[in-house]
């Protein structure tokens, strides 16, 4: 356990300032994370080098398309999240909290995870499988040394951060891969029970723009939820205004679930229909996943259509850019490197 970044003492509790529920949390509990924790009147990481899942993993499985292609990442997550999403597909951990004993772990110490991502042959380490938000001091401990020895480093979040919080991690995070659930209040109180979605557009906008990261969004399309047109042209229309048109955007099908497992998953037309809203709008670069529909996952010129990176599942099986620009007539594609 290390004593937490961003709090503050207040009326005889503390006030975590990492993501935008700002709790206000009396001693001996927890903020809605379940994991930073009022010990003795100090805000505590309580889950500091606690490693509940740990694998080697093709970057394109985060998803990132267009950052590092075809490379290695060390994935590693802990436990709790600072959403209750009824959707979450690792609620195992997510749900968990350090003291429950409801899963394995142990622990790491940040020269460990460089070391393992030496072992295995990483070049990028990815904090994943849970939010790692909140785990902010051990992500940023390890980004640092990361960026020392060489490595790049990638957040998989649902990116409900303050901005306080995005600028204790910002220097030493490259890529911002973000979950955008909706446009509206109201599918992101129905699906991950939070108020709004502004902090998150907020924080992405953040990540680009004062912190140079790339940016990559997912949107999990779930039926009867965030998949009415209106909603799904919001998103593109927020990517392309402020992100950029060449921000990749990943739509992707949604499994039934936790408290949506009364739905259907998301039939691919309703994904194609999406995607071609998404491009409609701007969006240049609109993949599908979860699903195997041919194409769908290729990097494809818009200018002239080659086909610069092709996919199937994780596994890239063509690769033709030069210098992250299509090969045939020299269009920039926002990628950046060439892969491991």
């Amino acid at each position: 356990m290390r004593t937490a970044a961003l709090w503050q003492a207040e009326e005889g509790r503390v006030r975590c300032a990492l993501c935008p529920w700002r709790c206000l949390i009396a001693e001996g509990h927890a903020g809605v994370c379940g994991v930073r924790v009022n010990v003795s009147g100090r805000l505590v990481a309580t889950t500091y080098g606690t490693v509940s899942s740990v694998a080697v993993d093709p970057i394109e499985k985060k998803p990132v398309f267009h950052y590092r292609p075809g490379s290695a990442v060390l994935s590693l997550g802990s436990v709790g999240c600072t959403m209750r999403c009824g959707h979450c597909q690792n609620w195992r951990i997510s749900r968990a909290r350090p003291d429950d004993g409801s899963v394995p772990s142990r622990q790491l110490e940040p020269s460990d995870v460089v070391a393992l991502a030496r072992e295995h042959g990483c070049p990028g380490v990815a904090f994943t499988y849970n939010e790692p938000v909140i785990w902010a001091e051990f992500v940023r401990d390890v980004s640092e040394l990361c960026r020392a020895e060489g490595l790049f480093t990638v957040m998989v979040t649902n990116g409900y951060i303050t901005p306080e919080g995005l600028d204790f991690l910002g220097e030493w995070i490259d890529v911002w891969r973000v979950d955008v659930k909706g446009a509206t209040d109201e599918v992101y109180r129905e699906l991950c029970h939070v108020p709004s979605p502004g902090p998150v557009f907020a924080a992405a906008e953040r990540a680009k723009e004062r912190w140079g990261m790339h940016v990559e969004v997912v949107t999990n399309v779930v039926p009867t939820v965030n998949d009415d047109p209106d909603q799904i042209r919001a998103i593109a229309r927020w990517i392309v205004g402020v992100l950029g048109p060449d921000t990749p955007w990943h739509l992707t099908r949604f499994i039934p679930y936790l408290d949506f497992s009364h739905l259907e998953p998301t039939p691919v037309e309703t994904l194609r229909e999406a995607a071609g809203i998404g491009r409609e709008e701007g969006v240049r670069f609109v993949y599908l996943g979860n699903v195997s529909e041919p194409g769908a996952e290729d990097t494809v010129c818009p200018r002239c259509g080659a086909t610069a990176i092709a996919r199937k599942g994780y596994t890239i099986v063509k690769h033709t850019t030069r210098d992250g620009a299509c090969a045939r007539c020299g269009t920039g594609l926002g990628i950046v490197g060439e892969g491991a």
